[in-house]
């Protein structure tokens, strides 16, 4: 068995992802994002292994594929593999990431936008799509908000749950670490795909990930856990300035007069 992650002490184990989905609002069916990678073949792997004990609940693992390297067809077809292996359902679609996309926003939003969208497509009313992401995408996010001048609502970063198509949006992994799903995949001898392009520095996440974050962590072991625990934060604030405008809006509303009439006395 691997060691404990260093920099959180808090290994990932399938009971505390039940704990976790415990704690979503009710739902028919998750579709959990499995791209073949690392940590999304952590979560396809807890989710097989829990799958019994959330039924009736429906799970289904969906690979998009993007068709943006040669051997995408070969990594769609590891994934069900993968899955027939652990029982569970799978289905893959292939997208097209345009060149007029590209151009427009860049191939790493491009490419999101067309998977999110087949994604979207793929859910009935009331899914929640589960994604891998964890604590370091998390504080990678939060430094890319900043490097943007972003407000609370941005350095937020992303939420744990948020409206998705017809259903929900849920991450389940946020508050594990990358190290904690790498340990856990060595304990159960998973195999996954390595992206190469994970390693092209031009792609802003990749270069925050190698040239920023990990020169940091050197310094500073826990600065994920910090910068995870700061977008909490900044969520908490971004959820208490909303509702104080809320209620202040509220208070401006002239009785009877319809919602959008307010007073300026």
């Amino acid at each position: 068995m691997g060691n404990v992650d260093p920099r959180t002490k808090r290994a990932f184990t399938p009971a505390l992802l039940l704990d976790v989905l415990s704690q979503l609002p009710r739902t028919q069916r998750f579709l959990v994002g499995y791209s073949g990678g690392c940590d999304s073949t952590v979560l396809v792997h807890a989710m097989a292994t829990v799958r019994e004990r959330l039924a009736p609940i429906d799970v289904l693992a969906v690979h998009i594929d993007h068709g943006l390297h040669r051997d995408s067809t070969s990594w769609a077809r590891h994934c069900v593999a993968t899955c027939n292996t652990l029982g569970m359902p799978c289905v893959t679609q292939r997208v097209e990431v345009t060149a007029v996309a590209r151009g427009h926003t860049g191939l790493e939003a491009a490419a999101r936008e067309v998977r999110y969208e087949a994604l979207q497509a793929l859910m009935n009313a009331g899914d929640v799509l589960l994604t891998a992401h964890h604590q370091d995408d998390q504080a990678e996010t939060l430094v890319l908000q900043l490097l943007r001048g972003a407000g609370a609502a941005g350095l937020a970063a992303m939420p744990v749950l948020r409206p998705f198509g017809r259903g929900l949006l849920a991450r389940p992994l946020l508050s594990f670490s990358r190290l904690a799903l790498r340990d856990y995949a060595a304990r159960y001898d998973l195999y996954w795909i390595e992206d190469p392009s994970n390693l092209d520095l031009s792609y802003d996440r990749n270069y925050v990930r190698h040239m920023v974050m990990e020169p940091l962590r050197q310094r500073w072991p826990r600065v994920s856990a910090v910068f995870e625990r700061v977008a909490r934060q900044q969520a908490e604030l971004a959820a208490l300035a909303d509702t104080l405008a809320a209620t202040d809006i509220q208070a401006c509303r002239i009785e009877g007069a319809g919602e959008n009439a307010l007073s300026v006395v």
